[in-house]
């Protein structure tokens, strides 16, 4: 037996190099340490982290079933841009794309383009630099010049849109939420728009409250503005959340390719498409409105292949994953799905307008996910970065942030329902609101008001 105590068997886990001292956090080791030591380092760490089926913060997914797992398992080493070594999964991100432009009505699935990226960000991305880049076009053809570009948006856009926006200098104009106008609907839009606008961003699952943006009145807000100065202004719709809900719980509602102002549609599998993170899809109504010099045709290990995407060399397992799903579920089970999420979210949100302390703001009757706030003149002893606080001390992730612009006096907090979230877990937290809620109003003094980070994710 070696003399070393790292390779003694009989030592105790927790008394062999590496667990009998602090590991290296800011440096590399000098020498390795044992697999397993390694592992029971990390593996104790993250039991710091929260518990991700309580994170009601997030909307990416937490939870996959175990066929799921084992798929994933088995294709983490994919790499997708590898389509010359891996063909089959480069024909299942196909197979998906078309499927999803199929759900949102493209007038020809089949001829159109689209594909997989790392999440809607990336997505969001393509979306605005096909817009720029078709707007560039038609300016030089017409001798004008390209030097001012602006894309027009709610200020309730997620954060991707204003790093677009940096990244490839256009101008981010942002519309107001107000109480009278709580989302994008087409109100004033004219004061916006102008001959350098290279879109307009419609928001199928608005971040701070869940609700949809009215994508059939902004574009009929554009046909006028059209009819008016001839302006021909094509819609983004930023589906992260809503794309893979509404075609499900609200098919009758017209928000995607029936529309002829949408040119484009991004989501988030990683969110309602249920898939484990790291997936996002965006999709064109046609081939002609992505442009040409975005398509590139690279040699890569011993192949020819175009690639659309942002990133290079990405995972496969996702997309996979999304495919199995797709399969797995088919219209009726993400139907199902979708539904048993809402019905969580109408239970939660009809309590909470129930409870004497609250004001709802939203109730989940888009996505599965409302926002609610203190009611005013309910107590100044605490507000509900407080309550948010209290939840988290028994698990719960619900996060307190302000709302934007206008309405940033307002804090309200939010519950993202996911699947995964059982009614009868809900009924748990709503006994951890009611019960947290009476002790903070019994205090008797206020609570410390030190400054609050809100907790936002998308």
């Amino acid at each position: 037996m070696s003399t070393n105590p790292e390779f003694t068997q009989i030592n105790p886990l927790f008394a062999r190099p590496g667990e009998d001292s602090r590991a290296p956090r800011h440096t590399l080791a000098a020498g390795p340490m044992g697999p397993e030591t390694a592992y029971q380092i990390i593996h104790d760490e993250i039991m710091l982290d929260g518990n991700s089926r309580l994170n009601l913060a997030t909307f990416v997914g937490t939870w996959m079933d175990d066929y799921a797992r084992r798929l994933y398992a088995e294709s983490f080493d994919k790499n997708m841009i590898d389509k010359d070594e891996y063909p089959q999964t480069a024909a299942i991100e196909d197979y998906c794309w078309h499927i999803i432009a199929d759900l949102w009505h493209a007038p020809e699935p089949r001829s159109t383009i689209g594909t997989s990226t790392i999440g809607s960000s990336e997505a969001c991305m393509l979306g605005g630099l096909a817009f720029k880049r078709r707007w560039q076009q038609s300016r030089r053809a017409a001798g004008l010049s390209t030097d001012k570009p602006n894309l027009v948006m709610s200020s309730a856009v997620q954060v991707c849109w204003e790093k677009f926006c940096n990244y490839w200098e256009v101008e981010a104009r942002l519309v107001p939420v107000t109480d009278e106008h709580p989302c994008l609907d087409g109100n004033d839009l004219a004061a916006y728009v102008d001959e350098n606008t290279i879109g307009v961003v419609a928001i199928m699952g608005v971040t701070y409250t869940g609700i949809y943006e009215p994508v059939q009145e902004i574009a009929a807000a554009l046909d006028a503005i059209q009819a008016a100065t001839g302006l021909d202004v094509p819609i983004h719709v930023d589906a992260a959340s809503g794309g893979m809900v509404a075609p499900f719980l609200q098919p009758e509602l017209v928000w995607d390719f029936r529309l002829e102002r949408v040119h484009s549609i991004s989501t988030s599998a990683h969110k309602y498409g249920l898939v484990y993170p790291g997936l996002g899809w965006v999709v064109w109504r046609s081939l002609d409105l992505m442009p040409e010099e975005l398509v590139f045709n690279v040699s890569y290990l011993g192949g020819d292949m175009p690639t659309l995407a942002l990133n290079f060399s990405r995972p496969g397992a996702q997309v996979l994953l999304q495919y199995f799903l797709f399969l797995r579920l088919g219209f009726e089970g993400y139907r199902l799905v979708q539904q048993t999420s809402q019905n969580v979210a109408l239970f939660l949100s009809s309590a909470i307008a129930e409870h004497g302390a609250f004001t709802l703001i939203s109730d989940g009757s888009d996505i599965p996910v409302f926002a609610w706030s203190l009611k005013p003149g309910h107590t100044d002893k605490w507000n509900l970065y407080h309550l948010s606080d209290r939840l988290r001390a028994r698990g719960w992730l619900v996060p307190a942030y302000p709302m934007p612009d206008n309405l940033s006096d307002q804090t309200v907090q939010r519950i993202v329902v996911r699947n995964g979230l059982s009614l009868d877990l809900a009924s748990r937290l709503l006994t951890a609101i009611t019960e947290e809620t009476a002790y903070l109003d019994r205090l008797e003094g206020a609570m410390p008001a030190e400054k609050h980070h809100p907790g936002f994710t998308h």
